[in-house]
């Protein structure tokens, strides 16, 4: 069980070995704990498609890193075994944020909704996952 207690610090320590967000697409995360969390990226250039938009994959990947932060925090072990996203629109900003929280979270199953908007204030997407917890 990830300690929901931890410091922030920590927290980023822990998810630093989430790899592929953490140094290939540059998330971090900004707020953690039971249920919720709040991870965003500065948006660079190898965000981008070949349209000059933010790929959908750098989109789902923060969207990803902020349900895995928010349902993992006070829980045992827990993975996604479905997520859906929505992209409502471009991003305009210079930054990416994503906000975690349950919806219900249960024993062994968790259903999570994670919003993305840019610093501007432009809602991007919307992700709704179903996690499993192991016991």
């Amino acid at each position: 069980m990830l300690d929901e207690n931890l410091s922030l610090d920590e927290v980023r320590e822990f998810f630093a070995h989430d790899r592929f967000a953490t140094e290939a697409c540059g998330c971090t995360v900004l707020e953690a704990s039971h249920g919720h969390a709040v991870c965003a990226f500065d948006i660079e250039p190898v965000h981008r498609n070949a349209q000059g938009n933010i790929m959908g994959g750098a989109i789902f990947t923060l969207a990803d890193f902020a349900l895995a932060v928010a349902c993992n925090m006070g829980e045992n072990p827990t993975v996604a075994v479905s997520n859906t996203i929505e992209f409502f629109s471009v991003a305009k900003g210079s930054r990416l944020i994503a906000t975690a929280d349950a919806d219900k979270s249960g024993r062994s199953m968790g259903f999570y909704t994670v919003d993305v908007a840019d610093d501007l204030g432009t809602k991007v997407a919307r992700m709704t996952a179903t996690c499993f917890r192991r016991s």
